[in-house]
């Protein structure tokens, strides 16, 4: 059975940082991509990054691109996501994703993220 644990987040203010954990389980995580997406209040969810099984790519959306790095530790079936610069737009809740984003596979609960001043 796939588990998806996200933590790490919080409030925050504008401008400051967070680093989100995502430890994965109940499946051979080396064998996938791993995905972050977010949904904000009232939207749907969105794309924000993915990164290859062993690390040699990293995407990344638009809005983030230069502020937020995902890695993962594949010794520790864990996958982060490092977000500076937050801005107030960057409130959602953020969940790990098992795959690529066209794959639409498990999504863990996610980490609630509050950039607020």
């Amino acid at each position: 059975q796939v588990q998806l644990v996200e933590s790490g987040g919080g409030l925050v203010q504008p401008g400051g940082s967070l680093r989100l954990s995502c430890a994965a389980s109940g499946f051979p995580f080396t064998a996938y991509w791993m995905t972050w997406v977010r949904q904000a209040p009232g939207k749907g969810r969105e794309w924000v990054s993915s990164i290859t099984t062993d690390s040699r790519n990293k995407y990344y959306d638009d809005s983030v691109k230069g502020r937020f790095t995902i890695s993962r530790d594949n010794a520790k079936n864990t996958v982060y996501l490092q977000m500076n610069s937050l801005q107030w737009n960057d409130t959602a809740v953020y969940s790990c994703m098992q795959g690529r984003w066209v794959d639409a596979g498990p999504v863990g609960q996610g980490t609630q993220v509050t950039v607020s001043s």
